[in-house]
This record gives structure tokens, sequence and C-alpha cells, in this order.
């Protein structure tokens, strides 16, 4: 019994961890066309590393909060400085995906808006796991 409602809970924070990941491209999509320039550019770096918070959670429902965003958070650096490479640039150039996931251009600004974002899906996952 402790089984199956474990693996029902977990399929329940999977389907919470996939409508968070699409709503957070939504978001992400739809700010291009509401914000100004760099005020969507900000709101881009927040959200995609919101995005790597849903994932992790997605691939293992049972992590908690204070381990999820330092995955995230790891994860977005890890790309944020992978770009300094050339590599995604490079990737860019022949896939519109390569361009979405990997970016183009290092920018260390974005290292810190990685962290408001990692923040802010700790915040939601823990409003999200309270008893209650």
């Amino acid at each position: 019994m402790d089984d199956l409602r474990r693996n029902g809970r977990a399929l329940k924070v999977r389907l919470a961890a996939l409508g968070a990941a699409a709503l957070t491209v939504a978001v992400g999509l739809g700010s291009r066309g509401v914000l100004p320039g760099e005020g969507a550019k900000v709101a881009g770096d927040v959200l995609y590393t919101v995005l790597v918070y849903a994932l992790v959670v997605l691939a293992a429902p049972r992590v908690r909060p204070e381990r999820a965003a330092p995955v995230a958070l790891g994860v977005s650096w890890a790309v944020e400085f992978f770009q300094a490479t050339g590599i995604p640039a490079e990737l860019s150039r022949w896939s519109v995906l390569a361009r979405l996931v990997l970016g183009t251009t290092f920018n260390v600004p974005d290292l810190f808006w990685y962290v408001a974002g990692a923040a802010l899906g700790r915040l939601v996952h823990r409003a999200a796991a309270a008893p209650g």
C-alpha cells in the first residue's frame, strides 16, 4: 500500500512539474512580445532556470527544494559557461532548438538571473509541497 501511495504521489508531482514546465515556456515566449528588450531578456534568463527546475522535479519527483535549486542553478550555469566556447553559437546557426536550449553568447549578468530563477523555483516548490 505504501508503494502505491508513493507512486501515486510521484505521478501527481510529475504532472504538476510538467504543467509548470509548459506554463513556464508559455510565459517565457509570451514575455518576448510584452516586455521591452532588456526586460524580456531578464525574464527569459529567470524563466530558463525555472524551466530547468521543473524538469529536475519531473525527472526526480521526490527531490527536495533544497536539492533541486542547486541542481537547476548548476545546469543553467554550465550551459552559460558552455556558451563561452562558441559551440552553442555555431549549433544555433543550424537549429532553432539549439538556440533556445543552449543560447549563443556568454553574458556574466545572466549568472545572477539564474540564481533568481533557482530561488523562484525553490519558493514555488516549497509552497506546493507544504502540507495542508
